[in-house]
């Protein structure tokens, strides 16, 4: 989303007492005009907002070549500043603008049209600000023709109010990205001290089990021997010969219940140590994947961090070029993340598309939505059989790159969207290029 740029007065004074090519009229009748307002027709007031949310940045920059501006290309606050002064009187740049905003939101026009009152604009703009939609309402509602003085100062008030809200939203973000990153930390931290009391569980379980492999050979050769005792009695003649055999065969089968009774206490021990080898392997996979998700949370704060020390401008850049990138499909999750799942596409620079799995959408969808996708992910543990398995195999048929993962919390997805960039993938493994479309 666009953040409107907060224009200096004093700025836009020495750059309008320096241009003596054109003259500035600010207009702004009381009462609402009976068709749609021009551009130039609006208060000074309204222009910057409409500059900075309104007009795509790349626009703004193609229009500077254009019309020759003196600002700096790359400089994005006096190219701003010198586009609000421009359009401030009719011009040709101020009449390109026009023409070429009325074109970009010509729906958001003909949908705010069916508005006959100051009130019903302000209520469908209200609606669709509800519904993230700012750039197209906004220009729709501040030219429309029935939009009274008041209304547009309404509207102007609540977007300078939504960038105090978003600022302060970006701030607590970052707070708990910060505690996530400590809370990794922490979980390391135990991870590690569960691996080295592992490690000690094996090292006194292999000493057993050795101890117990010695005991078993000990307790056969007894039982081998006791069988030996066995047939010598079977040929003693002898009664008193026979009572002692007898005595000593009792022995050794008291010796051979102990030796059965320790086998089995061997393979408890085997099957414990068997056990503990399994959960240890767990637990190592779940250091890999908390490491990975700990890094892709690293990434996105450094992301959100670079953010918010730009301008305003450059914040308007990325808004409005990550809307051009390539499209990554989403199959399955939580649809109550969703926001959250498009927030971190869009700091990744992707956009988003979600198929909740047949809970809601229908699965004939699929097949058009996958195609029309440069790349698939899927949680496995939120989605149907049937939409899970109609994914494998569109994927294949289509060679789109598709990754499955476990975990539809935020960090899962995160990690996910990490992945399947880099080329790392379940099925068809290729990475997803980015490519910025131009206007």
């Amino acid at each position: 989303m666009h953040a409107p740029a907060i224009l200096r007065q004093s700025g836009i004074d020495a750059l309008l007492a320096g241009d003596g090519s054109s003259e500035i009229m600010v207009t702004d009748s009381p009462s609402p005009p009976v068709k749609r307002s021009k551009i130039w027709e609006l208060s000074r007031t309204y222009h910057c907002p409409v500059i900075g949310l309104c007009l795509p940045a790349s626009d703004l920059e193609r229009f500077a070549k254009r019309f020759h501006f003196k600002a700096s290309i790359n400089n994005a606050h006096d190219l701003h500043v010198e586009a609000v002064c421009r359009v401030t009187s009719r011009n040709a740049v101020s009449e390109t603008i026009h023409k070429y905003l009325d074109r970009l939101y010509e729906n958001h026009i003909k949908q705010f049209d069916a508005a006959k009152t100051d009130s019903e604009v302000l209520a469908l703009w209200e609606t669709c600000f509800t519904n993230g939609r700012i750039a197209g309402p906004l220009w729709a509602a501040l030219t429309h023709k029935r939009i009274s003085s008041e209304g547009r100062e309404q509207i102007h008030d609540r977007v300078h109010m939504h960038m105090h809200e978003a600022v302060a939203e970006l701030s607590a973000t970052q707070h708990r990205l910060n505690q996530a990153e400590q809370m990794l930390k922490e979980l390391a931290g135990q991870l590690e001290q569960i691996r080295e009391k592992h490690v000690q569980t094996e090292s006194r379980l292999r000493q057993q089990l050795q101890q117990a492999a010695s005991e078993i050979k000990q307790l056969q050769q007894s039982r081998r021997e006791s069988e030996t005792t066995r047939q010598r009695l079977e040929t003693l003649e002898s009664g008193q010969a026979i009572l002692q055999m007898g005595q000593r065969l009792m022995q050794l089968t008291v010796e051979n219940e102990q030796l059965q009774i320790k086998a089995a206490q061997a393979d408890d021990l085997k099957q414990s140590l068997k056990n503990a080898c399994h959960n240890l392997t767990e637990l190592y996979h779940e250091r890999d994947t908390l490491r990975a998700e700990r890094d892709t949370l690293e990434n996105l704060l450094l992301t959100l961090n670079s953010d918010s020390t730009a301008d305003t401008e450059t914040e308007n850049t990325a808004e409005t070029k990550a809307a051009s990138y390539e499209c990554i499909l989403c199959v399955g999750g939580r649809s109550t993340l969703l926001p959250q799942y498009r927030t971190l596409a869009r700091q990744l620079g992707l956009k988003l598309s979600h198929h909740d799995g047949g809970q809601e959408d229908a699965l004939s969808r699929l097949p058009e939505m996958i195609y029309g996708a440069a790349a698939v992910i899927c949680p496995t543990d939120y989605v149907s059989h049937a939409a899970y398995y109609q994914v494998k195999r569109l994927c294949r048929l289509g060679h789109k790159p598709c990754l499955l993962f476990k975990g539809t919390g935020v960090s899962s997805f995160a990690a996910a969207l990490t992945k399947i960039t880099s080329g790392q993938a379940s099925i068809n493994s290729s990475p997803v290029d980015t490519v910025e479309t131009t206007t």
